[in-house]
């Protein structure tokens, strides 16, 4: 039984997913498909719509077999850690066969290139991305420039295929969001070794940052822009499968969703005005002094709120997907110290799972044996993991929205079992 895996945050699983999911088994000639999911925080440094168990749920009725949860150290990271941390989960299963991800041009080759020359990260990159920052740019601009600059000198020594050949890439290439992810992709699977099958296919109807649908197909940012803007989940309705949308309106119902930063804010609020400069710093995500010009801009604003605090700390530099990763650190107490590169580096070394279907249900008892590292079906019969703790201690914040108190929903990764279809 041949399986595909898939990296994703389905936030929410849309149309779009959909037609990715089915290309992807059969690009791979897949019966099954794994997901490794980020939990309740994702990658632009923001909250879930839904909790990661509803979203498991709409996983598995979009069409997913076995759903297993990226490691919060990973999930709120910036494309390099966050590609590495998904892809050693799909790899350490040792049931998954190829994986597959969407991009803007649908051509593996010049991204397998250009991971081959980038996973080493020589002096000479580095000394270019070096200097890209130094030229005050954020920093996944520096990092396209500085790889297709790079990329364009190294094809130029081998025949001039920079010139315009089947592997040229351009910076424009590098920085589409799609592209940035799989081109990390390839790089953490030169890294570790793996023997998974890497496969793209082309990404079909609106882009990651449209807010508008082409179609039945909407991205997940305009869809929770719809659904903000209408209160109900009704307008969502073209772009999303019905078993999406009626656990959707499921969440809206009972309160549990939508979760959004301002959920947050005044638990935020608290660590940033009682924290002191030096514990701010050493929080994952700080650089070049943000402590200070947090602590300069909190009184300037004439309304206190996230996006208020954005607008007022956002520069060239620092984007709003980096300030929200920054703040996130904080909320969290994400330390620098205990998620360094080398502990990042030596991978999540745990597979959580948080749902399957009766396929899902077999691969699972494959990985009894395949698997390198423990596969856990539940929080509370967990052995001592730190990384794990920090997903328990993430799943306690999300919860803790609105005032809850509830130790059974604040520490719900100790009593909730995967989800089962």
């Amino acid at each position: 039984m041949r399986s595909v895996g898939l990296i994703v945050e389905y936030n929410p699983f849309h149309n779009g997913h959909a037609y990715h999911l089915q290309k992807s088994k059969e690009a791979a000639g897949a019966e099954t498909a794994v997901a490794v999911m980020s939990g309740h925080f994702l990658q632009r440094g923001e909250p879930a719509l839904m909790d990661k168990w509803a979203r498991t749920r709409t996983a598995l009725e979009g069409g997913c077999d076995l759903v297993l949860e990226l490691p919060l150290a990973y999930s709120v990271q910036p494309a390099e850690w966050f590609a590495y941390g998904a892809v050693s989960v799909l790899e350490s299963t040792g049931v998954v066969d190829a994986f597959c991800f969407g991009s803007e041009s649908g051509e593996l080759a010049p991204l397998r290139r250009a991971a081959s020359m980038l996973a080493a990260e020589t002096d000479g990159f580095r000394a270019l991305l070096a200097a890209k920052l130094a030229e005050g740019v954020a920093y996944p601009s520096a990092y396209s420039a500085a790889a297709a600059e790079y990329l364009c000198a190294d094809a130029a020594r081998d025949g001039g295929l920079a010139a315009g050949g089947d592997f040229a890439l351009t910076q424009e290439q590098l920085a589409q969001p799609n592209m940035t992810l799989g081109l990390h992709y390839l790089i953490a699977l030169e890294r570790i070794g793996g023997r998974m099958e890497p496969l793209t296919i082309e990404r079909e109807g609106a882009g990651y940052h449209d807010v508008a649908g082409s179609g039945s197909i909407a991205s997940a940012t305009a869809l929770r822009r719809m659904l903000e803007e209408a209160g109900n989940a009704a307008p969502l309705a073209p772009y999303m499968p019905s078993s999406t949308l009626r656990v959707l309106e499921e969440q809206l119902a009972t309160g549990a969703a939508p979760r959004q930063w301002e959920d947050y804010f005044p638990a935020l609020l608290h660590r940033l005005l009682t924290e002191s400069h030096e514990s701010l710093a050493g929080t994952l995500g700080f650089a070049e002094g943000l402590q200070h010009r947090i602590s300069a801009k909190l009184p300037t604003l004439p309304t206190l709120g996230f996006d208020e605090l954005l607008g007022a700390l956002k520069t060239k530099r620092y984007t709003r997907t980096r300030l929200q990763r920054a703040l996130l650190g904080v909320l969290l107490n994400l330390r620098k110290s205990e998620l360094t590169r080398e502990r990042l580096a030596a991978g999540p070394g745990y597979i959580r799972v948080l749902g399957f279907t009766e396929r899902g249900r077999e691969l699972l008892a494959r990985m009894r044996s395949s698997a390198s590292v423990p596969v856990l079906m539940s929080a509370a019969r967990a052995p001592e993991l730190p990384l794990l703790e920090l997903d328990v201690r993430g799943t306690a914040v999300y919860a803790a929205a609105g005032g809850q108190t509830d130790p059974r929903r604040l520490l719900r990764d100790y009593y909730e079992p995967p989800v089962r279809l």
